[in-house]
């Protein structure tokens, strides 16, 4: 399958997304991640595998963790290549509710989770939030990104990631099964992939 290449002349940053469209709706979306400048940082295919170097390890637990911190989301195929990561992020029901976690807090202390600077545990429950597309992603990037800028001792890469990523919404089963198909072949797919440095 050909794959359509980000043309930051036809895609303004505004109408990368479908106008009106709720992105915290519950479906199966397909997102595109790409490596700042498409530098190939996160390993190499070798006989049509990819190998993940200590960069694509980190990559690979933070979208391991996506559900973790996102009650209400579950993960298809996956896929981490040398320059970007192709997966699909499904948006369910939440039928636990939302639990405000304690903010970068290595200690996990409880009163990080408000903002009054009150440490109240009383009062009233703050409404449910839904949480779109873009935060789940956004949360994704700024986790990788601390991580991997944490073992990079020389000189710290501070965006790892392009500043958008590219989405697409999932619409049937046969289309969920093409997007699946694609991302487990993408390895095999590499020589003559548009974000291979070789095919620029």
């Amino acid at each position: 399958m050909p794959k359509s290449r980000f043309d930051p002349q036809k895609h303004h940053r505004r109408s990368i997304r479908l106008q009106g469209y709720d992105y915290s709706s519950e479906g199966a979306y397909y997102v595109t991640i790409v490596v700042q400048g498409r530098e190939c940082l996160f390993g190499e295919i070798i006989d049509g595998e990819m190998v993940l170097n200590e960069y694509g390890e980190i990559v690979q637990k933070w979208w391991n963790e996506i559900p973790i911190h996102f009650s209400n989301v579950e993960l298809g195929a996956f896929v981490v290549m040398p320059n970007h990561v192709h997966g699909i992020i499904f948006i369910t029901a939440d039928r636990r509710g939302e639990v405000v976690s304690p903010r970068n807090d290595p200690n996990n202390n409880i009163q990080d989770a408000y903002d009054d600077g009150t440490n109240n545990l009383g009062g009233q429950t703050p409404p449910l939030r839904k949480r779109t597309l873009g935060q789940i992603v956004a949360y994704f990037k700024y986790q990788s990104t601390k991580e991997m800028n944490r073992i990079e001792t020389d000189k710290a890469i501070t965006q790892f990631w392009q500043r958008n990523y590219y989405e697409h919404i999932i619409r049937d089963e046969k289309d969920l099964q093409r997007k699946t198909n694609y991302i487990r072949a993408n390895p095999s797919l590499w020589d003559e992939d548009n974000d291979n440095p070789k095919n620029t």
